[in-house]
């Protein structure tokens, strides 16, 4: 498969290890063009690249103890591009972290666990399935 068709992906975590796992994981079950960044700041450098998606964790401060963390990089992302979806991803199990998350226009929320890349694989899914139907339906309205 050509770089044209396959996803961009963008995955920031200040845990390398799981970083590394997750790069691993999607690298392994799917056609993904995946970029690995340690902080928001360097993701935010980088965003020019214009992902697909990006999945951000929600703390990003264990390197960098002034880095900005998960729902600053989000805004950040969000006041540049409203259009990437960003997926969160944090060992919080708290449910008003996630809907805080949500209100800061996420797109989902998934806790890191051993599901965890078959929760984020499936809400790429929806990703894609629903870009494509806004395509389609663009498409649609512009001939009407």
């Amino acid at each position: 498969m050509s770089n044209k068709t396959k996803i961009k992906l963008f995955l920031v975590d200040d845990d390398a290890l799981f970083l590394k796992s997750l790069e691993i994981d999607f690298m392994q079950h799917a056609d993904f063009e995946i970029e690995t960044f340690a902080t928001g700041e360097l993701c935010m450098k980088n965003l020019d690249q214009n992902p697909d998606v990006i999945i951000l964790d929600y703390r990003l401060d264990s390197i960098e103890k002034n880095a900005m963390n998960g729902l600053e990089t989000l805004d950040k992302i969000k006041a540049i591009n409203p259009a990437i979806p960003v997926v969160m991803l944090s060992s919080q199990d708290k449910i008003d972290v996630a809907i805080n998350c949500m209100h800061h226009k996420a797109f989902d929320y998934v806790v890191k666990s051993e599901t965890a890349f078959m929760r984020l694989k499936k809400t790429i899914t929806t990703i894609l399935e629903t870009k494509k139907l806004e395509k389609q339906l663009n498409w649609y309205m512009e001939r009407m």
